[in-house]
């Protein structure tokens, strides 16, 4: 290893654990003013607060390192730039591609470090988190079905089949309710297009009851018939766990099985994919800002750093579309989670291959 690529080592480092403070410090306090309300509600012991925000920590980190790192090799470049080091170099006869490949074998280490942190750290401290925000803020219990699709719930002598359930407004769309004796013989089954509660039973509407009679079942239609069970809207109403709170591995498994069940798994694929695509986007980032800050003329550090932040913006507003198209069925997941890398990789090489050497 060279003199230069120990300082650009060093300085690259060092600007980058300057940047990743600053942000997760900036993170942090968002975040607390915007929940610090509902801690105050709850009335959670100060060691409690300080756990939730600390097994934040991990994902806040995971989220702002591709911006530090960008931010980072901007200032970096941007410095030896106002410092005419850039010239001295190309004076001795340095390539400016010769001086970027360290950086980007180094940025490759760091998006497989980034990846690693995120299958193993995250993951545990993002359950926490969120287990401390479910059960002791919400006050929910830990194990309930919450906004999903085609739910099934075993009841006493009775199985409920939702297509949806809308847990705000207590409505289940398409039901079914079987109903059986001791022997588990089906006694009674409902269909209905809506259920709405009211506070004290479900109110059903158009539908149909099937009532055994002898040895067979006899169909009555329904314009409304309000239906009691014990069951209130709280018992179909389950968190879901979040992609942060599961591995890759852990995500896949979760795919398959819903795959296996007759349901759609493509949200899941979506993001499984994204778990490999977005820790490197810290290599793209650096491939994206050395061109960025070399080939500006004017306006120096300030307003490389404010190109950066814009291009982070970027980045992040097409990951957004992208998967929101992805989990449309519109792409696949696999392009939906690597093409705004791909566009911003392909980008990169342009402009590094464009700037004069």
């Amino acid at each position: 290893m060279n003199i230069i690529t120990k300082y650009l080592y060093k300085e690259f480092f060092r600007f980058t654990a300057i940047c990743l403070l600053l942000f997760s410090s900036l993170y942090l306090i968002i975040h607390f003013f915007g929940r610090v309300d509902e801690f105050s509600e709850a009335k959670l012991p100060l060691e409690v607060v300080l756990s939730y925000f600390l097994y934040r920590l991990p994902s806040i980190v995971a989220q702002v390192l591709p911006v530090s790192v960008l931010i980072s090799t901007i200032v970096l470049f941007s410095l030896m730039k106002k410092h005419n080091e850039i010239i001295a170099l190309k004076a001795s006869g340095v390539d400016l591609l010769q001086l970027a490949r360290p950086m980007l074998l180094v940025a490759i280490l760091v998006s497989i470090g980034l990846f690693l942190f995120s299958e193993t750290v995250v993951p545990y401290a993002s359950s926490k988190s969120y287990e401390i925000w479910r059960v002791k803020v919400r006050h929910k219990d830990p194990g309930r079905y919450f906004g999903r699709y085609q739910i099934w719930y075993k009841g006493h002598n009775a199985i409920y089949w939702i297509k949806k359930f809308d847990s705000k407004r207590g409505v289940m769309k398409n039901p079914s309710f079987y109903f059986f004796d001791d022997s588990f013989r089906l006694k009674r089954r409902i269909d209905a297009k809506a259920a709405h509660w009211k506070g004290a039973n479900w109110r059903l509407r158009d539908g149909v009851i099937l009532e055994i009679s002898g040895q067979s079942y006899t169909p009555k239609r329904f314009e409304t018939m309000d239906l009691v069970i014990p069951e209130t809207p709280e018992d179909f109403m389950q968190e879901e766990l979040k992609p942060q709170e599961l591995s890759y591995w852990q995500l896949k498994k979760f795919a398959k099985r819903i795959k296996a069940e007759g349901y759609d798994p493509t949200r899941y694929l979506v993001d499984l994919h994204i778990k490999v695509a977005f820790p490197f986007i810290v290599f793209v980032m650096v491939l994206v800002g050395i061109p960025l800050c070399l080939k500006l003329q004017r306006g120096g550090t300030a307003v490389s750093v404010s190109a950066g932040i814009g291009l982070c913006f970027v980045y992040l507003l097409f990951l957004g579309s992208f998967r929101a198209l992805g989990f449309a069925g519109i792409f696949p997941p696999l392009m939906a989670a690597w093409l705004a890398n791909a566009l911003f990789f392909f980008g990169g090489v342009y402009f590094l291959l464009t700037i004069p050497r």
